[in-house]
């Protein structure tokens, strides 16, 4: 009687595991030190395997009956998937306010020309922006802070129940203001050297009017590259630090914490 009644509930426990799996997994692709594209694809499906075991027992109770009709099913497993690209894009774009600051710095530095491909922000990514987008993932998981995220998704099972589908016009302002935050963060961060280096283009601007025939550009590029390596030498650690504590305070606000 026991194993029959056990074969009983495996098409709905089966069922549950793909729902919440659908979620889990489409977070953890781009969830901050969990989602990187360096980490090989094994690793990141049985992380996501893994804590879809821990957390389908806890969310049982909220998931739905197995449906009858297959294209409901194939509908509350595509809901379940936008849910966790939802929330992991959300996390993701904090994150990658330390890269674009990055690119900012390495403009105002004179560095802009020197690019390499990256797989979050394109092939003509700068040298810097890539270090940052290298750094990023360790002070996320040196730091701990990769539980937010993690706490936010077990916790999005209380706000949007599994199989349905998000509300748009709560979720589209989310995302738009985790733009905005994301965008203003790295303005911030860049902010020394951007105001450096407008107050070096009109230095520049005034010295190519008093001396005409001095090639000013020739002049001044390994200056403003070795004032923008000291600067950088003095703030870096400054700029980790300020964003991993705009970091933590935006994790804090995640949908589900």
């Amino acid at each position: 009687m026991e194993t029959e009644a056990l074969l009983a509930q495996l098409p709905a426990w089966g069922f549950g595991l793909v729902l919440v799996f659908s979620r889990i997994g489409a977070a953890c692709i781009l969830l901050p030190g969990i989602g990187e594209t360096e980490l090989p694809g094994t690793v990141r499906t049985g992380f996501a395997l893994a804590l879809t075991v821990l957390l389908l027992p806890v969310v049982a109770p909220l998931l739905p009956p197995v449906p009858e009709a297959p294209w409901v099913m194939f509908g509350m497993v595509g809901a379940e998937i936008a849910t966790g690209l939802w929330l992991g894009w959300l996390a993701r774009l904090l994150v990658q306010a330390l890269p674009v600051a990055g690119q900012f710095i390495a403009s105002m530095m004179g560095l802009a020309s020197v690019v390499q491909p990256d797989p979050e922000l394109g092939p003509q990514t700068t040298a810097l922006a890539r270090l940052f987008s290298l750094a990023a993932p360790v002070v996320v998981l040196a730091s701990g802070l990769y539980a937010l995220p993690l706490g936010a998704l077990a916790g999005s099972y209380r706000l949007i129940a599994p199989g349905t589908l998000l509300p748009v016009a709560d979720s589209t302002q989310a995302v738009l203001t985790a733009v905005a935050a994301a965008f203003a963060l790295s303005l911030r961060l860049a902010a020394p050297f951007i105001a450096a280096g407008l107050v070096w283009q009109g230095a520049l601007g005034l010295l190519s009017m008093l001396v005409p025939n001095l090639q000013v550009f020739a002049a001044s590029m390994p200056g403003q590259i070795l004032a923008g390596l000291a600067l950088l030498f003095l703030l870096g650690a400054g700029i980790v630090a300020a964003w991993e504590g705009a970091l933590r305070s935006g994790f804090a606000l995640l949908p589900g914490l």
